[in-house]
């Protein structure tokens, strides 16, 4: 059977291509050896189920244990509503789990089912069954956030934790080990003491050990996959190189290294080929960002639902400012958990090169309705004879474009939305053809650079604010230090001059950069 890259559901071995987490199991299995309660939260196609599964799997042989794994994806409201129905649905859920492995197991469950009534009986029926199984039993819960917001649930959470706490003092049996699967941080949820007590509260998973798992995938894991392809496959490919690039974009985001994979696995090669170029790998981050799918339109919906939060990545990604990570602050740690950023170093940092891509489009396409570029950007007006971009043109006609359209806006207006402007102004020129890649340098200067491939040529433009002729200056001898880097002779400027004076604006200059004794040529536009 030939497999496939999947980025939807359960990753199957026999089915998949996927990367060795045998490291990160060996983790997990020792918590679970150690009897610990733990929550594994993640954002959404983080590999949450998929690692679930591989735990029930890596247990299966092992007759000292008994996994039991649920989920409430698709149990309904109706359960929550009352102690009676939620009781019930619990053992209904265990038994259907047991049904195919463990038959008997599944009508004592059904039996126990009939007689309890509330928390207190749902108690004693786990206990009987614990000492009737007479095994370490796992209980593993996923797409627990389906219910982590109602009182019920909470109060079942509480129920797990006393006799997880009677157990350890010898006065209970209960599950060996219970892992809680979801977005959410349970840990983080209160459930009132008594009800009675409007302003005192407690969290009903307060016992969960942390769990300090990293669950993205590093360049050699990725590695893994890519021997798993070519083996099933066949197909040559330089492994280095393309596990490289795909930490690069994704920073290992588990859904965006599988479909970037099978992007170029199913869209990209060429049919009857068993080889990835290395274009290859740019021709998948322009396909990903053309195409829609759940995880892309849950980040847009995130931030389009969130006023705070978008100005937060507005501040983070698009003006270069720093934020500091505070595991306190809820906005933060609930983007967090939502996958929109992480942190680094003590600094909020969006996650990863593709999401930051994705911000960008949104963000300059929000831009672009709003204004009139089309008289301006016409693409044939940009494209030389040989096919190749005309960046010098693009410039000067965005200059142009400021000018005629923007001349009385605020200055605070340009500041804030000048670099999404110009990128709006750029999308229609190189879409389809080229791709931009956009970083920004943090410090005074808050250089942002954008890195064009088009036509299989590289260009690379700098936009900065005038912040005087020190800084200007400095900046000339970084852009040439990018030059050399990238090993091109040429490189662009296009500077937003907010001087009282307007001498400058309009402005058209050539400098010439001397670096490691080479001449980089620096063509510098003023707006």
């Amino acid at each position: 059977m030939e497999k496939e890259f999947n980025v939807t559901g359960t990753c199957i071995p026999e089915m998949h291509y996927m990367v060795d987490i045998s490291d990160k199991l060996d983790k997990i299995l020792k918590l679970i050896q150690r009897g610990k309660y733990f929550v594994i939260n993640r954002p959404r196609q983080y590999g949450k189920t998929t690692t679930l599964y591989m735990i029930e799997r890596g247990l299966a042989e092992n007759k000292e244990y008994l996994v039991i794994s649920i989920s409430f994806e698709g149990v309904g409201d109706l359960i929550f509503e009352k102690e009676q129905s939620l009781v019930k649905a619990f053992l209904e859920i265990m038994a259907d789990s047991l049904y195919l492995q463990h038959e008997k197991l599944a009508s004592f469950l059904e039996e126990e089912k009939k007689n309890v009534v509330n928390f207190k009986d749902l108690s004693r029926a786990i206990t009987k069954f614990i000492i009737k199984v007479n095994k370490k039993v796992i209980l593993m819960i996923d797409e627990v956030d389906k219910s982590s917001n109602n009182q019920l649930f909470l109060s079942f959470l509480g129920m797990l934790r006393n006799k997880y706490l009677l157990r350890n003092a010898g006065k209970d049996k209960t599950f060996h080990s219970v892992i809680l699967a979801g977005v959410h941080d349970v840990k983080s949820l209160k459930i009132k003491i008594r009800p009675d007590e409007e302003h005192k509260y407690n969290s009903p998973w307060n016992i969960a050990s942390d769990f300090d798992v990293d669950m993205s995938f590093s360049k050699e894991e990725i590695v893994t996959m890519l021997d798993d392809y070519i083996e099933n496959k066949g197909v040559k490919l330089d492994k280095d190189y393309f596990s490289e690039r795909l930490y690069f974009y994704t920073s290992g985001y588990p859904f965006l290294v599988s479909k970037l994979c099978k992007i170029i696995d199913e869209k990209i090669m060429l049919e009857g080929s068993l080889k990835w170029g290395k274009e290859y790998m740019d021709m998948a981050v322009k396909k990903i960002l053309g195409e829609s799918n759940t995880n892309f339109d849950s980040l847009i919906k995130n931030i389009e639902n969130n006023s705070k939060l978008k100005e937060m990545v507005k501040n983070v990604r698009i003006d270069g400012n720093k934020m500091n990570y505070n595991i306190s602050n809820p906005i933060r740690n609930r983007e967090m958990l939502y996958g929109i950023f992480k942190n680094e170093n003590n600094n909020l940092k969006i996650n990863n090169r593709i999401y930051e891509q994705l911000i960008y489009d949104y963000m300059s396409s929000l831009i672009e309705t709003s204004t009139d570029v089309g008289f301006y950007n016409e693409k044939s007006n940009f494209i030389r004879a040989d096919g190749n971009l005309d960046v010098k043109e693009i410039l000067l006609k965005f200059q142009q474009f400021m000018k005629h359209e923007y001349s009385e806006k605020r200055e605070s207006f340009l500041e804030a939305d000048g670099r999404l402007l110009f990128l709006a102004f750029i999308s229609p020129i190189i879409n389809g053809t080229g791709f931009a890649f956009k970083e920004v340098q943090g410090g005074e200067e808050k250089r942002f650079d954008i890195v064009i491939t088009y036509n299989k040529r590289m260009y690379i433009l700098e936009l900065k604010i005038w912040r005087g002729e020190d800084y200007h200056k400095k900046g000339l001898l970084q852009l040439g230090q990018y030059l050399e880097q990238y090993g091109l002779s040429e490189g662009y400027l296009l500077i937003f001059d907010f001087r009282k004076s307007k001498g400058e604006t309009g402005k058209v200059d050539e400098v010439n950069i001397n670096v490691e004794n080479k001449v980089k040529k620096i063509v510098e536009i003023y707006c």
